[in-house]
């Protein structure tokens, strides 16, 4: 789940080209260039012969010999018997030794020198009969090379290791035909998503579907990295789309590198492009997917670098240089952000043998283990630099919404041994209770914001995850209250159902007052759109697969229906900026969540429930599937990086 903070921002324009005159140069002009290169060339070839001469010829004015420093050599020796003064086991031979030799080794050494000089003015003449796209052509061919033999040297084979037993990658088709009309229409709606962005945005991030061009933002850095593609591979899987899969996996192969100087969002690229190539490898097998995980994965770890073990919020592929975002408290890091880890870097450690993944993402956890949470609650800041708080702001929403949700799938992954982070999860959630949930006058439960002491009674779309939770969460809650966190959960569908049934489009906004007779309606204007988010539909599933009550179907195709009528674009489909006008305006962005989350959902609402069965398979935030870690079918057990 995308934080608000991370909401994609309108990316800079660049200068628009210059076409005119001044973009072409005349014939002339380039051969102006061109004789000035010449020039150049032969002045720094004759000041390095000239060099070359005043060092290595003789000095024939004082008819001094060159002799490379020869005169005083040190040369191990212990016999003493031909000539040779012994100092500690060295013989040193005198100044006037094997003269006849010495020349020798300076007219070498001249020679050499002529014909070195000689050779790279003949390459340079040669280079300068070629034309300008030759030379760029051999440049080209070089580098090529260059990457070819780092990717060689980053594509070492990984050891092989078990899967663990993968269930229910297929099938899930309802016997009801009106179930199976409605899955077939979201299938549909993913390959007018799919189709689209392959047509306009090939490569890019995301898609612009109205200018119908690629799109991307400040998270994904200023790199082309197919963020759609590797976001949608394994929804296209479970759809049966496999060409469209192929597709995909073909460009991750030849197109996806990340050696590349970009600055991006640990976060984002770790739930998108790693849970999304950990999804792809674990559904279809190909190692490919492995790989780029791993390789990916290694260009994170630089953001760890800091005094705590905190990750920096953002880290250069390149450099590994990471920093925090501007915007938050006093340079602090986000809890959603490095709470969200969890997941995919335990596979990783899994699946590479290579326990420094787990080891990064268990330091985080001992260190918020051993502070002091104001009200029993965690706050969304905190100082990689001193280890410290920042604003005391706790949120199920944005900025601290994942962080609960990767401590309950770290037990359920563990296949429910990871007992120490059942019991932070049923902590948070007693202060959540507590302090944070509430009735409205109306009589809807919602979860608000707790800032420096203060309630806020506002919930966000991103917050209607947490019905799901809740709901996920139930069996193996303390004190037998299984019962009360399902009724809980569905509660906050239908709270969430609500935002969504008062506006015009039938489709939720950004965020949502309980103020005085105001509840479940946004009132800022910049809380009114909606951009395609998932949170809702993804409770609706949940609810779903632990209730069976039908109006969790009916509710999610309501959606679906009001997103394929109002979001949809003959380009794709794009955000809403309204939600409570009947003509809204378009953002004219496709998310890649939207074909990640959002569809993905909506398919397996409408699925039986034998695909991706919730006993066998753990989705990350991003509504990647990751397969449990079963100690009795995987090699974990005898992992000391698991352990």
């Amino acid at each position: 789940m995308t934080t608000p903070a991370l909401l994609p921002l309108s990316g800079r324009r660049l200068p628009p080209l210059n076409l005119g005159a001044s973009a072409f140069p005349h014939h002339r002009a380039t051969l102006r260039l061109s004789e000035k290169f010449i020039l150049l060339l032969i002045l720094s070839a004759f000041i390095t012969l000239c060099f070359g001469a005043f060092f290595f010829l003789p000095d024939s004015s004082k008819h001094k010999r060159f002799d490379l420093g020869l005169e005083d050599v040190l040369i191990p020796h212990v016999d003493t018997s031909k000539g040779g003064k012994n100092l500690g086991g060295f013989l040193i031979h005198g100044q006037g030794h094997d003269e006849h030799r010495h020349r020798e080794e300076e007219e070498r050494l001249r020679n050499k020198i002529r014909a070195d000089h000689e050779k790279a003015l003949e390459e340079a003449k040669e280079k300068l009969k070629k034309s300008r796209d030759e030379i760029q052509a051999e440049i080209q061919t070089e580098k090529n090379k260059v990457v070819q033999e780092l990717k060689k040297k980053d594509s070492k084979p990984l050891p092989p290791v078990p899967l663990p037993n993968l269930i229910g990658i297929h099938s899930g088709e309802p016997a009801d035909p009106d179930i199976r009309e409605r899955r077939n229409k979201i299938k549909e709606m993913m390959k007018h998503a799919w189709d689209n962005y392959r047509q306009y945005g090939w490569g890019h991030n995301e898609l612009k579907p109205i200018a119908r061009k690629g799109h991307s933002t400040n998270i994904f850095g200023n790199s082309q990295m197919g963020a759609t593609i590797v976001d949608a591979l394994d929804t296209l899987y479970i759809m049966g789309l496999h060409d469209e899969f192929r597709e995909g996996q073909e460009w991750i192969d030849k197109n996806l590198d990340f050696s590349v100087n970009s600055e991006v969002s640990v976060f984002e690229v770790n739930i998108r492009f790693i849970g999304g190539l950990l999804a792809a490898y674990y559904l279809s097998g190909q190692e490919v997917f492995k790989i780029k995980a791993v390789q990916l994965a290694g260009k994170l770890l630089p953001a760890f670098n800091t005094p705590t073990g905190i990750p920096w919020a953002m880290v250069n592929l390149k450099s590994g240089v990471g920093r925090n975002w501007g915007w938050a408290s006093a340079g602090s890091s986000i809890l959603a952000e490095f709470g969200t880890l969890h997941m995919e870097f335990v596979h990783l450690s899994y699946l590479t043998g290579d326990p420094v993944y787990y080891n990064k993402v268990m330091h985080i956890r001992k260190l918020l283990q051993k502070m002091d949470r104001p009200n029993g609650l965690y706050p969304n800041y905190l100082n990689p630099r001193t280890g410290r708080w920042g604003q005391h702001h706790t949120s199920v929403g944005g900025l601290g919404d994942s962080f609960y949700e990767y401590l309950l799938k770290a037990w359920l992954m563990s296949d429910k041994t990871d007992t120490e982070a059942r019991k932070m999860y049923d902590d948070a959630i007693e202060a959540i209770e507590k302090h944070l949930i509430r009735k409205s006058n109306g009589g809807l439960t919602f979860i608000g914001e707790w800032k420096n002491g203060h309630l806020e009674r506002k919930m966000g779309h991103l917050t209607c995850f947490a019905g799901g939770m809740f709901a996920l969460g139930a069996d193996g809650s303390r004190d037998d209250k299984a019962g009360h966190y399902l009724q809980l959960g569905a509660e906050i569908a239908h709270t969430c159902h609500e935002s969504y049934d008062r506006t015009t489009l039938k489709l939720g906004p950004e965020a949502f007052k309980f103020d005085g007779g105001v509840e479940a309606v946004a009132v800022r204007q910049n809380e009114k759109y909606y951009i395609l988010r998932p949170e809702v539909i993804e409770t609706y599933w949940y609810m779903w697969r632990f209730t069976h009550d039908p109006k969790y179907r009916q509710w999610g195709w309501e959606a679906a229906q009001a997103i394929d009528k109002y979001c949809r674009v003959s380009g794709g489909f794009s955000g809403v900026k309204d939600v409570y006008s009947s003509s809204p305006t378009y953002d004219d962005v496709q998310q890649s969540f939207f074909l990640a989350e959002t569809l993905k959902y909506l398919y397996l609402l409408f699925s039986n429930d034998d695909l991706l069965p919730l006993d066998n398979w753990v989705f990350n935030t991003e509504a990647h599937p990751l397969p449990v870690l079963h100690l009795a079918n995987t090699t974990l057990s005898g992992n000391p990086a698991y352990r």
